[in-house]
């Protein structure tokens, strides 16, 4: 007897090959898709800062370290007293880890400061329209993921001079007025006249706002000293997200 030998073909995949095709293409569809949001939603707050925000403080650049610059910052004296030379503390800013208070300010002297914990070197801030209740501020610390930070050598809430706080920001759409990572991010929705509260021991000292400017990062004219009067100032990046400028808030002390 002969027999035949006939090579068997492979079995088809059930599946339509159309059908594959179009699975590829939507899940590219999907990704395209979500890039596009997530670009959008990283991008919007910049673009929107830029144009509906930063023009209120684009006039308000000046120059890194002048007698003149910590005039502007801070504006025309309490009672129309004449003011000397504002004493400025540092010198220019590298700024390379932002979550790290003594990267701000790179000088030798400054560091060991931010090393050194002071007795009562924490109190408290509080700016009801942000929703920031009673956020820690610290003094000789310079992890800003665990609290807002004073600059050290700055004057003491209620004292004469300008107490320096500043604090770490992201985008304003994962803001968490008790997460110290994001507390700052919508710093820039205050205005002159909205109230800034500083709970220190058993004092509570209300500041009012009066000026919001930007500086460039090298500006150090931010931490002059101006003694005829209590003045706070507070320090976060913008435009949102980003680190190419400084947000300074400068406040003034109220009668409660």
């Amino acid at each position: 007897m002969l027999y035949r030998y006939v090579k068997k073909q492979p079995r088809l995949k059930t599946s339509s090959p159309r059908l594959g095709n179009f699975g590829k293409r939507y899940f590219a569809g999907f990704l395209l898709i979500a890039g596009i949001f997530l670009f959008i939603n990283a991008a919007y707050p910049i673009i929107s800062y830029q144009l509906l925000v930063a023009p209120r403080f684009s006039t308000s650049f000046v120059s890194p370290s002048s007698e003149a610059a910590a005039s502007h910052s801070f504006g025309p004296p309490a009672k129309n007293e004449f003011v000397s030379s504002a004493q400025v503390i540092g010198t220019e800013i590298d700024l390379v880890d932002y979550t790290k208070a003594g990267n701000w300010f790179t000088e030798e002297k400054v560091e060991k400061e931010f090393s050194v914990e002071t007795d009562n070197s924490a109190y408290f801030l509080s700016i009801p329209k942000l929703r920031i209740e009673k956020a820690e501020v610290r003094v000789g610390v310079e992890d800003l993921k665990q609290s807002l930070i004073q600059y050290p050598g700055t004057a003491a809430p209620g004292r004469y001079g300008n107490t320096v706080i500043f604090g770490h920001s992201v985008l304003p759409q994962f803001f968490n007025p008790k997460n110290y990572l994001t507390i700052f991010s919508t710093l820039s929705t205050l205005k002159q006249q909205d109230e800034i509260f500083i709970y220190h021991g058993e004092v509570v000292y209300k500041y009012v706002i009066e000026n919001m400017i930007e500086v460039q990062p090298t500006d150090i004219s931010i931490l002059a000293q101006r003694f005829d009067d209590s003045y706070l100032t507070i320090i976060t990046c913008v435009p949102p997200g980003t680190y190419l400028r400084r947000l300074i808030v400068r406040a003034r002390l109220a009668k409660m």
